[in-house]
């Protein structure tokens, strides 16, 4: 049984929502303050659920329609899919129960939640297939990716958000667009060659890996700028900004090593960095609302 959970886990990188999650924690603790505390239990679970089920969907869908080029790619020519360790009927089972999963979560939110569900699932799913079409697929995982604190922070509020939290919600949203921008370049340089001949799109294939990496540090300080403009709007002090020093270093390194490393250690400022930057992000907005005692457990 073990080995089953893991095989499905591996199958759509669940160990990667790391990245996405941590930002939703945020805007869901920043929007329950603002609603007066803890949105409680429920809420939580049911934002979890949503979540992993999103993602879920939306890894599986991008190993069911990418599975022809994960076969040819050396890279990847051991997943699951390609290898025959996971069929294709259960690939789909679990694209769809993951979709219906997150649309049941999200009718338990509120209605809100639940009208724009199909549309957070189209757009989860819309991004595999863009590299096909152009160059700018690191946009659309962004776009992907920053539903997340979106949907949390509706899942708290609903449809009673003012224009400060319209404001910081975008600030938000955004920020996780180009931080996603940034790494999703360096984590393409590890397919340039193979991309290139195959006819696969990205701003690595069309500007070349040196400019590509030039761009994927200017999204990064951009990102960096809209994460301060969102402490400020929050009105975060010391423990934020302590916070956003540990990004911007994070950030500084994953560059160093993207530039000066062999494509073996793509993994490590991928994953590991990337990690960390999201986990530091939740520890410090919620270390702040803790100190502005606007997070009370209900």
């Amino acid at each position: 049984m073990i080995s089953t959970i893991q095989k499905w886990a591996s199958f759509v990188r669940f160990s990667h929502t790391v990245f996405a999650l941590p930002f939703a924690l945020a805007a869901m603790i920043v929007a329950a303050r603002d609603n007066r505390g803890w949105p409680g239990w429920k809420t939580f679970g049911l934002i979890l659920v949503a979540m992993v089920g999103a993602r879920t969907c939306a890894m599986a869908f991008n190993r069911i329609v990418d599975r022809k080029f994960d076969a040819l790619n050396p890279r990847t020519k051991n997943r699951h899919l390609p290898a025959g360790e996971i069929s294709l009927a259960s690939a789909v089972t679990l694209c769809l129960l993951s979709a219906a999963g997150l649309i049941v979560a999200s009718y338990f939110l509120n209605p809100l939640c639940f009208y724009l569900s199909p549309v957070a699932l189209a757009m989860v799913c819309f991004y595999s297939l863009t590299k096909r079409f152009t160059d700018y697929t690191h946009v659309f995982l962004g776009i992907a990716l920053a539903l997340a604190p979106i949907g949390a922070w509706l899942a708290v509020r609903g449809g009673n958000v003012s224009p400060l939290e319209i404001l910081q919600m975008s600030l938000l949203a955004c920020a996780v667009i180009f931080w996603l921008i940034g790494f999703d370049i360096i984590y393409a340089l590890q397919d340039y060659e193979f991309d290139k001949a195959h006819g696969l799109r990205s701003l690595v294939v069309a500007w070349g890996p040196q400019n590509a990496l030039a761009a994927a540090f200017l999204a990064h300080m951009v990102m960096c700028g809209l994460l301060l403009g969102f402490g400020l709007l929050c009105h975060f002090r010391l423990a934020y900004l302590v916070g956003w020093l540990i990004i911007l270093g994070c950030l500084v390194l994953e560059h160093w090593i993207a530039r000066r490393r062999s494509v073996n250690w793509i993994n490590l400022a991928f994953f590991r960095l990337n990690a960390l930057i999201g986990v530091v992000f939740l520890v410090v907005v919620a270390a702040e609302i803790i100190f502005q005692g606007g997070f009370k457990l209900r």
